[in-house]
């Protein structure tokens, strides 16, 4: 489902995806500028096209994007993994930049969620999506900048620039995944039942696939979860394998994370 170019040439978002959303959506904000209060501090090492080390030690894992991997456990590099943290060392090249923390501060690994900003006030994760290096992610309760890293992605894929163009990012069908197909992934399928437990909603694609969407999270969608019973849907996020389920599984926590629905 395209994104589309209005009257005024402001990028938006397909109208299905604006429904899905809450109010505040869907309305071209510009820039990701800098806030007032992004505390300046020193870079010691880019680990990737997402996460870097600083000076004091802490490594940040940058809110509202997903670059590709680099090689790592055994595992190959992905398609454009080294391109992107080439473009963000350049971007970083002086070694000093300005973080906006998130509302949710720190992930499960203990890393600094938080948004990256230049000197200038240039947001660096905007400029890697508008490169094609990355997919936004969206992760509640951290929000801010989600519309226009939204717009930033959607100039990268109406230009097919990056994981835009390149085939080995190319949603796949849930049917298709096995055990060990976990990690980052563009899925697409039918959702065949749609189940409630005490704290999630289940999306099934089928017998080994299932979409959870927790309840805490359910405001954020203008649709009911039943609503998506028959339809085929193109969704991204992180792909965990269940081993006593024998099931693959994906959380839902925003609908920015719903490419497409048919």
């Amino acid at each position: 489902m395209p994104w589309r170019i209005d009257g005024k040439g402001a990028l938006r978002a397909p109208l299905f995806v604006c429904l899905l959303l809450a109010a505040t959506a869907c309305t071209g904000r510009g820039h990701c500028p800098a806030p007032a209060d992004a505390r300046p501090v020193e870079l010691a090492e880019i680990i990737d096209g997402d996460t870097i080390r600083l000076a004091d030690g802490r490594h940040v894992r940058f809110i509202g994007l997903n670059t590709p991997e680099r090689a790592r456990d055994g595992r190959p590099a992905q398609p454009l993994a080294e391109a992107a943290t080439a473009r963000l060392r350049s971007l970083l090249a002086a070694g000093r930049l300005q973080l906006e923390i998130g509302r949710d501060p720190t992930d499960h690994y203990g890393r600094l969620l938080a948004h990256p900003f230049l000197p200038d006030g240039t947001n660096v994760t905007a400029r890697l999506l508008e490169a094609g290096l990355g997919f936004q992610v969206v992760v509640p309760p951290n929000l801010r900048h989600a519309d226009c890293y939204a717009e930033a992605e959607a100039r990268a894929r109406q230009a097919r620039r990056g994981v835009w163009r390149d085939a080995a990012f190319r949603p796949v069908p849930a049917d298709r995944l096995g055990p060990a197909d976990t990690g980052f992934r563009r899925i697409t399928g039918t959702v065949s039942r749609v189940g409630e437990s005490r704290t999630a909603f289940w999306l099934n694609l089928g017998p080994g696939f299932a979409l959870r969407l927790p309840k805490k999270h359910r405001h954020h969608f203008a649709r009911h979860p039943r609503d998506f019973a028959g339809r085929r849907l193109t969704v991204r996020g992180w792909v965990y394998y269940v081993k006593n389920r024998r099931e693959l599984r994906m959380n839902l926590n925003h609908p920015r994370m719903i490419e497409a629905v048919d």
